[in-house]
């Protein structure tokens, strides 16, 4: 899981390009410290609320709950990367501030599903193949099967630690475009295999914020590129 930063924000001033009427954001200048103390709370809260309002039932090994909360939790970790290198490289304020909300939001829900698996008994991780607790799971995974849903391969990831300037901000929309239909497609799954209340709630927002998310990626996506 990628939760370091190893770059301050490039300067950005967040002015509008000559007939661009579209009101600019000014680039956030969080610093080393602010990103690291923002990342942690997150997920200090996500470990929190899972104690606070602990699931009512208690999944064992091989249930649809186990491993859709250790499958998330993985998928989640490389969003988190994405996002922060949206944060740290992207050149539009507003590219940046989607990838560190991301990032903050999705470190918070992996501690959350990290508590359940302790709260249920069982390890972070097990000998169940990703995705086995879907039924079209196996047919779901990609990159000869080495892959969850929308997760970028290695390759992708290389070209988006290795892109500079406008490129950043685009392949990083599209990427984790990809990557929030695939947790999408989770989460929907998950919602209809579980009678769990926690379960069902927190797998809800996630896709109701992904959802908007990928609205704002179109609306971000058609500026940058008008």
């Amino acid at each position: 899981m990628a939760t370091s930063v190893e770059a301050e924000v490039p300067t950005n001033t967040g002015t509008s390009a000559p007939g661009d009427s579209t009101e600019r954001r000014p680039a956030p200048r969080y610093g080393l410290a602010v990103v690291v103390i923002a990342l942690v709370t997150g997920l200090l809260a996500g470990y929190a609320g899972g104690w606070l309002t602990p699931t009512l039932t208690r999944p064992g090994e091989g249930s649809p709950e186990v491993g859709f909360a250790r499958d998330m939790s993985a998928h989640h970790a490389q969003a988190v990367e994405m996002g922060l290198i949206a944060f740290r490289n992207a050149t539009d304020p507003d590219t940046q501030q989607i990838g560190i909300d991301i990032a903050a939001a999705q470190q918070g829900e992996i501690g959350t599903m990290q508590t359940w698996l302790r709260f249920w008994g069982v390890a972070a991780s097990g000998s169940q193949a990703p995705m086995a607790w879907m039924p079209d799971g196996a047919e779901a995974m990609r990159d000869r099967g080495n892959l969850m849903p929308g997760m970028a391969t290695p390759e992708q990831m290389a070209a988006l630690r290795a892109a500079t300037g406008p490129q950043v901000d685009l392949l990083f929309i599209q990427l984790m475009r990809d990557h929030h239909l695939g947790g999408i497609h989770m989460a929907d799954a998950i919602i209809d295999m579980t009678d769990d209340p926690e379960v069902i709630k927190v797998a809800t927002t996630m896709k109701n914020t992904q959802q908007t998310e990928l609205a704002n990626f179109d609306t971000l996506e058609k500026r940058l590129t008008s």
